[in-house]
């Protein structure tokens, strides 16, 4: 008979993925295997993450390269999150200008609406996200359009972001950029806040979740958002030392080295 384990106190277990699951284009050891025995015993497993920057059905792909069995519906992205805030306040098929990359795009066309590049074509709103190759001109695009007074919708505010060459610059960046030249501030679609995270429990169906993260001001202090409890795993952005006088909205329920945390007896 198995040993209880972290998991079992919970119906629903929502992962991050970029530091969690994986980095880059390579898994994090021991996280493959770990959600392999998730789903064997029954356990309900989605991905949610911030990044925007590749469509979900493309990071459901990458997943199943690695090992991971599970359909396109169970990754939630937080550009899909942003979509939805815009389609949520404007008409069918208006015109969104794209300050990011395919995720957006494609997310934008699930809900309807039409993605466009420039200011020139009449939008009706903005959504911004990462993406690696965003220039000066598209920014620029999303600054003619915020300082128009468009709805603006930001995928996420992270600040930094795993790379496989390390810690790079994230979306959270970059919207400095259009925030400083306008002085308007985004809405945020993405983990600390709760849309990307009630999707996910919508699509579980869960009562009793635990987020899954590497980042404090993003996965910890978005289950402290939602009133759930959190596991923060040390594979990411988050080290030891961070730990130390953390504030009550970013502190963890549990704290791992990795994933197989969530199959050994809970150790707040």
């Amino acid at each position: 008979m198995r040993v209880q384990a972290l998991v079992d106190g919970y119906d629903a277990v929502l992962l991050d993925l970029d530091g969690v699951v994986y980095v880059g284009p390579h898994a994090v050891p021991n996280a493959i295997t770990t959600i392999a025995e998730l789903r064997e015993h029954g356990h309900a497993v989605l991905y949610l993450t911030n990044n925007a920057s590749r469509p979900a059905a493309v990071v459901a792909a990458h997943l199943r390269e690695l090992g991971v069995e599970l359909a396109d519906a169970d990754v939630v992205t937080a550009a899909q999150a942003a979509a939805q805030l815009v389609a949520d306040r404007v008409p069918t098929g208006a015109r969104v200008l794209v300050v990011g990359g395919e995720g957006l795009v494609v997310a934008l066309r699930e809900v309807g609406l039409r993605p466009v590049e420039s200011y020139d074509e009449t939008p009706v709103a903005v959504v911004q996200g990462f993406a690696p190759d965003i220039d000066w001109r598209r920014l620029n695009e999303g600054v003619r359009a915020v300082r128009a007074g468009l709805l603006w919708v930001a995928s996420n505010l992270d600040r930094t972001i795993p790379t496989a060459t390390g810690i790079g610059p994230g979306n959270g960046l970059l919207v400095d950029v259009i925030r400083q030249v306008t002085g308007h501030e985004p809405l945020v679609a993405g983990k600390p806040e709760r849309p990307l995270v009630d999707e996910a429990v919508r699509r579980t169906g869960a009562e009793r979740p635990l987020i899954v993260g590497d980042r404090l001001d993003t996965d910890i202090a978005a289950a402290h958002s939602y009133g759930c409890d959190s596991l923060l795993v040390l594979t990411g952005v988050t080290s030891r030392a961070d730990l130390v006088e953390l504030s009550d909205e970013l502190r963890p329920t549990y704290v791992g080295g990795d994933l197989r945390s969530l199959l050994a007896p809970p150790q707040p």
